[in-house]
């Protein structure tokens, strides 16, 4: 199985269009210690030649421009992006799609809930369905994403996406809302990919022990990152997002988990640990852990 890290940030990117937090400002001045990232997208190919893509983030052409592996290579139109599966709907993991809209045929996998979000705002239907069918998948159901790429969806802790957020939004509960994807191609160990996750539970840590490559959930190094930044309102938890750092974090919770690779996914511009040689990165890796960069590359 071969895996590429397309976008490792979080929505905004790093360094994010209007943004001059610590980090950011580092990325601006071109200060080596801060490298730039997309949003958040993996790309999963059995054998090389057809692509799954893991969310379908705003960057999606600059990923595709940048990973030789998705460009068209015969006929007058053509694409290795055989499929896509959504995680959750958030606009960072679904405004992609747009650009995806060319009359081009692939699947589109995702639970009903997420799909049913899609489908509700008619702006996704430039993707047009009868190229594109809208595959609705169960959750702890194995199915072949590709020839030879198995996939299975488990319900994640988090919450509704922004978008469709109400006055008092249920944060925490694992439901068809947020999942994370198990991958399983030939005899090699699952990949696990959850770039999404408001907690870690015992039924969380079940389905991910023992994967081969873990793709996790690294948002934000503290709880209230954003607010001591001045850039917003909200705690990580508030926005479903477990925190790196702290006995209640991902790298505590997850310390003693079985797996051969832990990576974390999905950071946002605000995090310390974007900055190589910070404190918070070499407490990262001295846990054990490795933060995802564009381009990254892993073969299992």
């Amino acid at each position: 199985m071969q895996v590429i890290v397309l976008g490792s940030a979080a929505g905004g990117g790093v360094p994010q269009w209007n943004c001059r937090c610590p980090v950011c400002r580092l990325a601006w001045s071109g200060d080596g210690r801060v490298i730039a990232r997309t949003q958040s997208s993996l790309a999963v190919s059995a054998d090389g030649q057809a692509w799954l893509l893991l969310n379908a983030s705003p960057d999606i052409r600059q990923q595709i421009a940048a990973t030789p592996a998705l460009q068209p290579r015969q006929g007058a139109r053509h694409s290795p992006i055989a499929a896509v599966l959504l995680t959750n709907g958030d606009v960072d993991h679904v405004a992609g799609l747009l650009s995806l809209r060319e009359r081009q045929a692939f699947t589109l996998f995702g639970t009903a809930e997420t799909l049913g979000a899609i489908g509700d705002n008619k702006v996704f239907d430039v993707v047009s369905p009868d190229l594109v069918p809208r595959n609705a998948i169960a959750l702890d159901q194995p199915f072949a994403a590709l020839p030879g790429l198995t996939a299975e969806l488990f319900a994640v802790p988090g919450k509704v996406p922004l978008w469709l957020e109400g006055e008092a939004p249920e944060i925490g509960r694992a439901t068809e809302t947020t999942v994370g994807v198990l991958l399983r191609a030939g005899g090699s160990a699952p990949v696990a990919y959850v770039p999404g996750c408001a907690a870690v539970t015992p039924g969380l840590r079940e389905k991910i022990a023992g994967a081969g490559l873990l793709l996790f959930d690294g948002t934000l190094w503290r709880d209230d990152e954003m607010i001591a930044a001045g850039l917003g309102t909200k705690t990580g938890a508030r926005m479903g997002h477990l925190s790196m750092s702290g006995p209640e974090g991902s790298i505590a919770a997850l310390a003693d988990l079985p797996a051969a690779r832990k990576v974390f996914v999905h950071i946002n511009n605000t995090n310390p640990a974007l900055i190589e040689d910070s404190p918070e990165r070499r407490e990262l890796e001295a846990a054990g852990w490795h933060l995802a960069h564009d381009g990254m590359m892993v073969s299992l």
